[in-house]
Order: C-alpha cells, then sequence, then structure tokens
C-alpha cells in the first residue's frame, strides 16, 4: 500500500522538456481542462525560466484562467505578464485579454441559469472592459484584434447607455422630472450615437414639457425631427470569450 501511495504521488512530467510541458498545457486547454493546463504552464516557468516556452507559458496563464472564469487569477496573470515585458510584441493582446476579462466580470453564479443584460451589472465594470478596449484601438489600430475590440466598444456603449436609460425610466415613474431629464442628458454627452438616443431624447421632451421648459422642449423637439436614427451603429452581443492569445515560439 505504501508503494501504491508513493506511485500516486509521481508527477509524470518530471523529464518533461519546455516545449514537452508545454504541448501539455495546450491539449489541456483544449479539452477545457484548464487547471491542468495552468499546472503544465506555471512547471514549464518555474522549472525551465529562461526558455523561450516559460514567456509564452506566462502569456498562456492568464488565458486559461479567464478561459476558466478564475478572472481575479487571470487579471494578476496578465498585469504581470504585462510589468516583466512592457516592450513585448503582442502587447495588443495584453489589452485585449484585460478587456475581455473586464467584459465577463460582474456575473454571477446564477447568471448561467438566469442571465442579466449586461446593463445591470456593475457599470464600473463596464467602463473599465470599454477603456481596455479603446487603449488598444488607439494604440494599435491595426492590430488584427481591434476589429473584434472597436465591435465590443459599440456593444458597451449601447449598454452602458442603457443602463442611464434605466435609471431615467425609474425617475419618469416616479415623476421626478428634473431627475429623468439629467440622466438622459447624460446619455447624449456621455454615449452620443447609441441605439437608445432616440430614447433618451424623448424622455428629454417629456420632462422638459412636464417642467414647462418650453425652450429646452422645443429644441429637443427640432433635433429629434432634424435626425435620422435609423444607421447608428448596433452590434450583436459579441462571444464571450474573444481569440486565444498569439504564439511567439
Amino acid at each position: 500500500m505504501l508503494f501504491a501511495c508513493a506511485g500516486a504521488d509521481k508527477d509524470e512530467t518530471a523529464g518533461y522538456s519546455a516545449k514537452e510541458l508545454y504541448e501539455e498545457a495546450q491539449q489541456a486547454i483544449d479539452s477545457a481542462e484548464f487547471q491542468t493546463a495552468v499546472k503544465h504552464l506555471e512547471s514549464l516557468e518555474a522549472r525551465h525560466p529562461f526558455d523561450p516556452y516559460a514567456k509564452q507559458a506566462q502569456l498562456d496563464i492568464a488565458y486559461a484562467y479567464y478561459k476558466f472564469d478564475e478572472l481575479d487569477q487571470a487579471t494578476s496573470a496578465v498585469e504581470r505578464f504585462a510589468r516583466l515585458h512592457p516592450r513585448d510584441p503582442h502587447m495588443d493582446y495584453v489589452y485585449y485579454l484585460k478587456g475581455l476579462i473586464n467584459f465577463n466580470r460582474g456575473q454571477g453564479l446564477l447568471d448561467a441559469w438566469f442571465p442579466r443584460e449586461p446593463s445591470r451589472h456593475d457599470p464600473a465594470v463596464l467602463e473599465q472592459a470599454f477603456n481596455d478596449f479603446a487603449i488598444l484601438v488607439r494604440r494599435f489600430p491595426n492590430s488584427i484584434y481591434a476589429g473584434d475590440a472597436n465591435q465590443r466598444m459599440i456593444y458597451l456603449r449601447n449598454q452602458l447607455a442603457q443602463k442611464e436609460i434605466l435609471i431615467a425610466q425609474f425617475y419618469v415613474e416616479r415623476k421626478s422630472w428634473l431627475s429623468s431629464a439629467k440622466r438622459a442628458k447624460a446619455v447624449i454627452e456621455r454615449f452620443p450615437n447609441t441605439i437608445w438616443t432616440k430614447d433618451a431624447l424623448d424622455i428629454m421632451l417629456m420632462s422638459y414639457q412636464k417642467l414647462e421648459l418650453t425652450e429646452l422642449a422645443a429644441d429637443t423637439q427640432r433635433i429629434i425631427d432634424y435626425n435620422d436614427f435609423s444607421d447608428i451603429a448596433t452590434t450583436i452581443s459579441p462571444d464571450k470569450y474573444g481569440k486565444a492569445p498569439p504564439s511567439s515560439i
């Protein structure tokens, strides 16, 4: 029995090269065995710290944690990679992955069975994701991840605008017209050209009319009459996990 127990604790990858550990980790990721992937990647970095695969492992660890929905660990891993390799040629992916992590934050365990609209999540998390993608698009406009990041920014801007609309509607229901006008105006100022622009203007118009602010109501009506809201950019809900990390090996 003692020999059997000793054999059970034996590390089968003890003699593996960096490349072999990395390949084992990739197979685990492909099989959605993310804990196993992290174990192999961490072993690779510990045993072969100066091998080129060790640097790649640092980025893949962040992605494996992210795919496993261990978002705090994913954040720590991707920020560690950024600190250690600030001039890495794949920094565009670092910002992309940071955005993906925050994109999926705020979702509780029950969301798998009772999904919520992202607009009902913590707006600070949505704004952080938007900022991460914005840095990517601004600093790396030709990145292969820029197109996906831009679509996610459109989606997030619509969700953030919807958050303000929900609050404005709350005030409308309570006939708090000044508050509803302010919230609707915030949509126009902070999140222009979203699918909620027309709703915001309608709430502003009604609120100004109720407050008997005739000039502001007339100005709002002119804006509504003048503009065509049918061509405002929209996007379907993006894929949750996005793209896997690039390889520099």
